[in-house]
């Protein structure tokens, strides 16, 4: 019974004094409870709105008060015209805009009826719905307050519009979702195992001696994988278009020139793993676990970054695939052109360039 009791205090002292296995058993634990306790939500919280009122009554500032009210919303701004509206939907800053006629009141107490206009950034179906829902929601609680103070039944229609999307179809969400996801994947796994592998085998020592330079070296190791990650980019425009009816409404050449970046920032990270681990297994496990979990999390296409708490608002600006996303969207989705993109492809070049010059300069300390 001692000897027993002996072995079990032998193995807590090997499981404490190894620092990895420590923060494995505890880190992962509470790592994946608050990020998928704060962000695996259905309820859609603080998305930004505007509200254009032409009527600018007592009705209209009612249903306002009850909008700022609810936390499911904030407004941007005010806005007096459709160009404004157009403007901010084509910016992707809002997600919602509510528009009031002339005489909202006034065909209220007369007429008994009248009309609401909610225009909602149909791009992500699901998103859209929710808000919608919302809205209809705090127009019917207020429809309910004036019947019970009038003791007559009047009545506040909603006229819904969807834009981008407008039969709530699920592929306009998922198809860029999933293409930075494949295409960050595959880039940044192939990579990182492939120039793990060679210095498993020694044979990354003889490639870095020889008359080729070591930069050389890597490009060749990266335009494959450039090449074929193009390739499974046009079989995933292909099905979109002919398989899942989903047009591409921007400029083809844009989508691959940006998305060309993307590949390149996704290449430069699987060298910069590459470049703190040893063995293919642990480049797989960083490439997996590490890359996947954030992208899906944190990459806008499955839950709304702005329902998290601000820490992991701000960790999702260096997931390089919600810039993606959001630019494929853009011009996949919604037909906008560079100057409505150039923001995020500045942070994907920007990415591109801090990852490369890590990356090279870390893997000629490492391997020299």
């Amino acid at each position: 019974m001692r000897q027993l009791i002996n072995f079990i205090k032998k193995e807590f002292y090997h499981v404490f004094r190894d620092r990895k296995t420590l923060l494995l058993l505890f880190g992962m634990p509470i790592a994946q409870i608050i990020l998928f306790g704060f962000a695996l939500t259905n309820e859609i919280k603080n998305s930004k709105i505007v509200i254009a009122d032409f009527s600018k009554d007592i009705a209209t500032q009612r249903i306002i008060q009850k909008i700022e009210a609810s936390s499911f919303f904030n407004i941007e701004k005010n806005i007096y015209n459709n160009e404004e509206i157009g403007a901010a939907f084509r910016s992707g800053k809002i997600k919602l805009a509510i528009i009031f006629p002339n005489h909202f009141n006034d065909d209220l107490m007369h007429l008994n009826k009248a009309q609401v206009q909610v225009i909602a950034d149909a791009s992500d179906p699901n998103t859209a719905t929710t808000l919608t829902n919302y809205v209809n929601s705090i127009i019917s609680d207020y429809q309910q307050e004036i019947w019970n103070t009038n003791k007559v039944p009047m009545q506040i229609i909603p006229e819904l519009r969807m834009l981008y999307n407008p039969d709530l179809k699920g592929a306009p969400n998922f198809v860029p979702g999933v293409m930075a996801m494949v295409l960050l994947l595959i880039c940044v796994m192939m990579t990182s195992i492939s120039i793990v592998k060679e210095k498993e085998m020694g044979t990354m020592e003889i490639l870095l001696v020889s008359p080729f330079k070591p930069l050389l070296v890597i490009i060749a190791k990266m335009v494959p994988y450039l090449f074929i990650s193009l390739l499974n980019l046009c079989i995933i425009l292909l099905l979109s278009v002919f398989v899942l009816a989903l047009p591409i409404k921007g400029s083809l050449l844009l989508l691959f020139g940006v998305s060309t970046l993307f590949i390149i920032t996704a290449l430069s990270l699987g060298l910069f793993i590459s470049t703190i681990t040893t063995t293919q297994q642990a480049a797989m496990s960083v490439s997996m676990l590490g890359m996947m979990l954030p992208t899906i999390i944190l990459g806008g296409y499955m839950f709304p970054i702005e329902n998290m708490p601000l820490p992991l608002q701000v960790m999702s600006n260096i997931v390089p695939a919600k810039w993606y996303y959001i630019i494929v969207k853009a011009v996949m989705l919604k037909g906008l052109g560079f100057s409505y993109i150039w923001k995020e492809t500045l942070v994907l070049l920007g990415m591109t360039i801090f990852l490369l010059t890590v990356s090279l300069r870390k893997f000629k300390t490492r391997l020299a």
